[in-house]
Order: C-alpha cells, then sequence, then structure tokens
C-alpha cells in the first residue's frame, strides 16, 4: 500500500503538483479568514492569486489561523 510518499519524477509532473498545491493553499486561507470573519481586500485578494509559492502560502496560512487582521497574514518575511 501506498504511504503517501510518492516523488514525481518528471518535472511536468512535479510542475503540475506544486500548482494543485498552491491552488488548494490559496483556496485554504480564504476558506479560514472568511470562516473567522476577516474580510480580504480587494489587494490582498490580489496578492493571493498571484502567489504560487509554496512556502509562502504555507506561511500565510498558518498566521491565517491567528491573525486578528488581514495585515497580520500578508506580511513580509523581514
Amino acid at each position: 500500500m501506498a504511504n503517501g510518499t510518492y516523488q514525481y519524477q518528471s518535472e511536468f509532473a512535479k510542475r503540475y503538483v506544486a500548482q494543485g498545491r498552491a491552488e488548494w493553499l490559496r483556496d485554504a486561507i480564504a476558506h479560514v479568514l472568511s470562516a473567522r470573519v476577516l474580510p480580504l481586500s480587494d489587494a490582498a485578494r490580489a496578492r493571493l492569486a498571484a502567489c504560487s509559492d509554496v512556502a509562502t502560502l504555507t506561511a500565510w496560512l498558518e498566521r491565517a489561523a491567528t491573525a486578528t487582521a488581514e495585515a497580520d497574514v500578508f506580511v513580509d518575511a523581514g
């Protein structure tokens, strides 16, 4: 049985798996903020839609879980 650790070998597969992860993370961030009744401005919505970096999106999702304002989520790394 598969244990979920398979790593795709082709660049084609890696690219599309990464795109799927990024899309899932963007949706998750929007849903978490919506559930916490923290609305997204048009600028934040555009920034979220433009981001495809999984590490950045993961950090934003983690922040969204405890944020008290939109600015808490989309802070730039210093």
